[in-house]
């Protein structure tokens, strides 16, 4: 065999574990492969004009401090949970079963019974699914940097 495509041969395969791997979050023992909003714009438009997310899918916001936080459905399309966490990663407040909202500035807003820093969505039925309680750690995968 020869050595030059033995080497191309396995960097494919490691190049193809990396790229499979994906950004992920653990949350209650169930892993979810997210996208992350780190910036105003990502944050800002959010999971809008989806017609819908994979099960084991996300997206996690990013928050410069920690405060208290509020999320609304604006152009969102599919149902959420909306998920609060403090800059040690622990689940500080939760907005369940968030249904869509057509009303665009007049959506209602959903906002945290805590400060937060973290703030990760599902589809709607996951914390219920998952019986998720304040206090769980959320963790984050290996390409997230946790924030300080």
């Amino acid at each position: 065999m020869n050595k030059g495509w033995m080497l191309a041969f396995v960097l494919l395969l490691v190049s193809g574990c990396a790229t499979g791997s994906g950004t992920w979050v653990e949350l209650g023992g169930k892993r979810y492969a997210v996208e992350i909003a780190d910036t105003e714009e990502a944050r800002a438009r959010g999971l809008m004009f989806r017609d819908e997310m994979a099960a084991d899918h996300g997206m996690l916001f990013l928050h410069d401090r920690e405060e208290p936080l509020a999320y609304w459905m604006k152009n969102t399309k599919i149902p959420l949970d909306i998920l609060y966490f403090d800059t040690g990663r622990k689940l500080v407040s939760q907005q369940r079963d968030v249904p869509p909202c057509t009303l665009g500035d007049a959506c209602p807003p959903y906002p945290s019974t805590a400060s937060a820093r973290y703030v990760l969505e599902l589809n709607a039925g996951q914390a219920e699914q998952l019986k998720l309680q304040n206090g769980v750690e959320l963790k984050l995968g290996p390409g997230i940097t946790p924030l300080k």
